[in-house]
């Protein structure tokens, strides 16, 4: 018998081991919770009440702080986005998985002048069978929504989310009682946002904000600062309006709320470091089985937070994600360490390494023969760089702000981030704290070898590897289709492909993993993507 059975397309998706082997401690967590992630970006936690205040007010989120969990040494493992959302997303080291470079899938035609002239955009091609943790969650029945940026290094799949845009929301579902996990992500807290929002009424009088040492006393740099502040309370009535949908959809109480920041502040001398002041990211947890008001000091870092994601979600959570999960079932015990990188950040080339245990930092510079300050033409548009930068120029500057234009920096840094929490005083070299440094230097060396570090290699040489040595990245190949008894099933040649199915163009992409029932003459449209390699383009009828 001979019929038209199905009409196959395959559309192209072009959207932007536990660590140490712990035991897991069971805990008596609810099944399948709804789940939301709050995020702001460019944004340290001192500007909250919880933290203490720059002089701005912050209700919503000094409210939200109060009714949960407030996590005191949380951070990022980038002082910014792109490879920090890498480790998020992943739930790996974005130097383990070459997404530590700023910024990998476009350059600013400024930017993109002083690169190499054989350098290419492209996706971090990760290692095959990683994939981005809302897939897991969407095998296990979640709904997935991100509103709206991604950024993660690499071209995700159509796979990883039921929707992306920037009306994605919980209450695009379908079904009102199929579990959700949903992202909002602000940008108002962005860097860029200081000079876009200029001429913007201030919240905050320029007299009143916290002045932090990195930066001189004056007019300028109050005015600055009072402006970042205003946009840090213009998000937090944001998040008050997004707070009253899960209210109003009767949601809140037995919701568990994430609030994070993506990485310390947009500001100069804070952004692109790895000192505290980058790194150190706000963190509420709000959940039904949280005590309101409770601080939790333990380190937590970026790679943390998709595993534990699953853990509350109840979702095993896969052999090859790094971080450990610090709430749900799957929980482990605390971490004695946490770990950050700065790369390329944009046309500009650093290798440095840090490692903190909460109170001890150690950071290693692979290049120090250059200075910490890089000459990033985006952020010249910020008027507080315009004036370090002439302050600079007029020697002006204390020497704990000039520090930062210094010709090189040393092998090795050591700081103790409670004594000197803007890490001015290097320790390095003193012999009180010998014991500290080796301790460190060693943790730092274990990381190494534990998880590798592609960012020893030179960007490109790792590209070309990637690629088979060819000048662009390798297709997926197309899925396989096989129809038999009633039922489909699908396969990729390509390790670690996702496949992703629909019978309808306008439906979200189900996840492929197992063979499901199809009618004869039903329209299936297929996608299959590598993550780093392009989506495969094929389209065919089956005939039995």
């Amino acid at each position: 018998m001979k019929y038209s059975l199905l009409f196959v397309f395959l559309l192209i998706s072009l959207l932007s081991c536990q660590e140490g082997g712990q035991k897991a401690i069971e805990i008596n967590y609810p099944e399948r919770p709804n789940i939301v992630w709050i995020v702001n970006e460019d944004m340290s936690p001192e500007h909250l009440g919880a933290y203490g205040g720059t002089g701005g007010k912050t209700p919503v989120l000094d409210s939200l702080a109060k009714a949960g969990m407030v996590f005191t040494n949380a951070f990022s493992t980038a002082g910014v986005c792109a490879p920090s959302r890498a480790a998020l997303i992943t739930g790996a080291y974005q130097t383990s998985i070459g997404a530590m470079h700023m910024r990998t899938l476009s350059f600013s035609a400024a930017a993109s002048e002083n690169y190499p002239s054989d350098h290419k955009s492209y996706s971090a091609v990760i290692p095959a069978g990683m994939k981005g943790f809302p897939e897991y969650l969407r095998m296990a029945g979640y709904y997935t929504s991100n509103n709206v940026k991604q950024d993660y290094q690499f071209e995700a799949p159509g796979t990883l989310w039921d929707e992306s845009s920037r009306t994605a929301h919980w209450r695009n579902r379908e079904d009102l009682d199929q579990p959700f996990f949903s992202i909002f992500n602000y940008t108002t807290t962005h860097e860029s946002q200081v000079w876009a929002r200029e001429n913007e009424e201030l919240l905050v009088d320029p007299a009143d904000v916290t002045v932090p040492p990195v930066y001189p006393d004056d007019s300028i740099t109050r005015r600055t600062l009072a402006r970042f502040i205003t946009n840090v309370m213009r998000f937090d009535q944001q998040v008050g309006e997004l707070l009253q949908q899960l209210k109003d959809d009767g949601l809140y109480e037995n919701t568990i709320i994430f609030y994070y920041s993506d990485h310390g502040d947009g500001m100069p001398y804070y952004k692109r470091e790895l000192y505290d002041r980058g790194l150190r990211v706000p963190l509420f947890v709000k959940a039904p089985f949280l005590e309101p008001g409770t601080v939790n000091e333990q380190l937590v870092s970026f790679v943390d937070f998709g595993p534990t994601v699953l853990s509350l979600a109840g979702v095993k959570i896969p052999n090859n994600m790094q971080g450990r999960a610090f709430l749900g079932n799957q929980k482990t015990e605390p971490r004695k360490y946490i770990y950050a990188a700065r790369d390329r950040m944009d046309s500009e080339v650093d290798r440095v390494r840090a490692v903190s245990d909460g109170r001890y930092k150690y950071i290693k510079n692979y290049m120090p023969e250059k200075p910490n300050y890089q000459n990033i033409r985006y952020r010249l548009s910020n008027p507080l760089m315009v004036h370090l930068l002439e302050l600079h120029e007029q020697g002006d500057l204390d020497a704990n702000q000039e520090r930062w234009f210094d010709e090189s920096k040393p092998d090795e840094e050591l700081y103790d981030t409670q004594s000197d929490p803007f890490e001015f005083n290097n320790l390095a070299e003193n012999p009180e704290y010998t014991e500290k440094l080796t301790e460190l230097r060693n943790a730092h060396q274990k990381w190494l070898e534990e998880y590798g570090d592609l960012g020893a290699v030179p960007e490109m040489e790792m590209v070309y590897e990637w690629w088979g040595n060819q000048e662009q990245a390798p297709m997926t190949d197309p899925a396989e289709v096989r129809y038999e008894e009633g039922k489909v099933s699908l396969s990729s040649a390509t390790e670690g492909a996702s496949i992703g199915f629909k019978k309808r163009a306008s439906d979200a992409w189900s996840v492929y993993q197992f063979a499901f029932e199809m009618d004869a003459g039903d329209s299936l449209y297929i996608l299959a993507h590598r993550i780093g390699y392009q989506p495969s383009e094929a389209g065919m009828v089956l005939e039995d």
